[in-house]
């Protein structure tokens, strides 16, 4: 396989400058992939590449894998989610550390919603039912700031988790700014693999700890 990428960058060196080699390259290179693994009668998951050098990975090393619909939805995760105005830690809003999980009511809520192993897309239609309820009654109560909580399983470097909760986080935050919510009125922190809900080392435990949360302050 790497011989055959070798060949077609080559090939693209002698027909255009290095530049624009490249812009083909990360607009081609998905397509070329998926095409030859295809007719290997093998299927891989695509990665976001940023440069040439991410361009090739090594076998067995970590990355956060993106499959078709996270790449419909990745200029939504990176583009349209200025962050808030209002600091946490200031005047009007206290630290992250200040704001306080749902009680009572609130609780049937704001409640925690999951993920697949890797992803930081929500796909259940559950989630997303309450995903919309959270964004209706933000709509309704403007004195409500909310945090969202991005979290993972064990499974993987701490590094790797830290950077897949982020993406989580602010995934649920795009969905509740498309459904009308202020972006001042929403944080994202990630928590990685540090915070388990359950303990346990099975499939059902790291379910239940690939997950998004929300901490809750009223001004």
């Amino acid at each position: 396989m790497k011989k055959l990428y070798i060949i077609f960058l080559l090939f693209m060196g002698c027909q255009k400058s290095s530049n624009q080699t490249w812009e083909n390259i990360k607009t081609a290179g998905c397509y070329f992939n998926k095409g030859i693994s295809s007719l290997c009668g093998k299927h891989y998951e695509s990665i976001q590449v940023e440069n040439e050098e991410d361009f090739f990975w090594k076998e067995g090393e970590e990355y956060i894998s993106l499959n078709e619909e996270d790449l419909k939805n990745l200029r939504s995760i990176t583009d349209g989610t200025m962050q808030s105005k209002i600091i946490p830690g200031g005047k009007e809003i206290p630290n992250i550390s200040k704001f306080k999980s749902p009680k009572g009511e609130w609780a049937t809520i704001f409640k925690t919603v999951h993920f697949d192993t890797d992803d930081h897309v929500i796909k259940n239609k559950g989630d997303l039912i309450i995903l919309q309820k959270i964004a209706k009654f933000l709509k309704k109560n403007s004195n409500i700031y909310v945090c969202v909580e991005g979290h993972c399983d064990e499974r993987a470097s701490a590094a790797y988790n830290m950077a897949l909760g982020a993406r989580r986080a602010n995934h649920v935050r795009v969905l509740l700014i498309k459904n009308g919510i202020d972006y001042n009125r929403i944080y994202t922190v990630s928590y990685g693999k540090e915070k388990p809900k359950s303990l346990g080392h099975t499939s059902l435990d790291w379910r239940k700890n690939r997950r998004a949360e929300f901490k809750l302050f009223k001004r």
